[in-house]
């Protein structure tokens, strides 16, 4: 049976992780391990139900409670499901809700790095991309250009906050991912070289080679490394890489932004 709520104090506190709660406080509410991330769209909320995530509550317009939030309701049981009117929901969260539902869920237990580059062939590495849109656009190549894990530096944007994951279309779920914890870049590259992986860094350089180079598109395994956007990588993680690439420019252009950069690269060095 559903568990449908009127809001009618948007004080209530048990609609702080809608309102009031940072992205900070999501992942560590009451206990690390107990965290939770917002997924946005009915879309983006199938996926992660798809793939097993828990919900905990969800915030819904009214028209959507028989409309496009129905099934997504089926699926989760008797949690909270609050409601109102989209004037009341934009005045709780602050923002427009994109397809009218959001759900909080339990963060996923985090993977091992061996865990997520298991079977891989091309990984993509991020270093200090702090943008949330730029990380969920880069999730969404990855996942259709054939990349089969991402790790992230911890100076980068959490992939699970809202708009990462909404840009990401759900794809966050669906690419294993980790953190790369212990230092970076070493011995976080030495850790992905043990894995096997060759590493190449997409850096403008003097000694870079272009991107479709021949060697770098047969190796076996590779892990393309992207930095931060506007400063791009460090020099200390640009020197330790097995390669520099960069993507050929026309019209004066010097660089594209990290995650158009991303998909080229994705594109160009896919596994064949």
């Amino acid at each position: 049976m559903p568990n449908i709520i009127e809001i009618n104090d948007a004080r209530d506190p048990a609609l702080d992780v809608f309102s009031r709660l940072t992205e900070a406080q999501l992942r560590s509410r009451l206990e690390p391990e107990k965290g939770l991330f917002i997924a946005e769209s009915p879309k983006v909320i199938k996926i992660a139900l798809n793939v097993g995530l828990q919900p905990v509550s969800l915030l819904m317009e009214r028209r959507h409670i028989e409309g496009d939030g129905a099934e997504i309701i089926a699926r989760c049981g008797d949690i909270p499901v609050y409601t109102g009117d989209r004037e009341v929901l934009e005045a709780l969260t602050g923002y427009a809700l994109t397809r009218g539902v959001l759900c909080a869920m339990r963060r996923p237990a985090p993977l091992s790095l061996e865990e997520v580059c298991s079977g891989a062939r091309r990984i993509c590495i991020l270093e200090g991309v702090v943008d949330s849109t730029n990380i969920g656009a880069i999730f969404r190549s990855a996942a259709a250009l054939g990349v089969d894990a991402v790790l992230v530096t911890e100076s980068c944007c959490d992939p699970l906050v809202r708009r990462a994951v909404r840009v990401s279309m759900g794809t966050v779920f669906q690419v294993p991912w980790t953190y790369i914890s212990g230092g970076w870049p070493e011995p976080g590259l030495d850790l992905v070289r043990e894995l096997g992986f060759k590493t190449v860094a997409l850096a403008l350089t003097d000694d870079s080679v272009a991107i479709d180079d021949s060697a770098l598109c047969s190796e076996p395994k590779l892990a393309l490394i992207l930095g931060a956007e506007g400063d791009g990588l460090a020099a200390k993680t640009i020197a330790a890489c097995d390669y520099t690439a960069r993507i050929p420019m026309a019209r004066g252009v010097d660089s594209l932004n990290v995650a158009a950069a991303s998909a080229v690269a994705f594109w160009q060095l896919r596994a064949r």
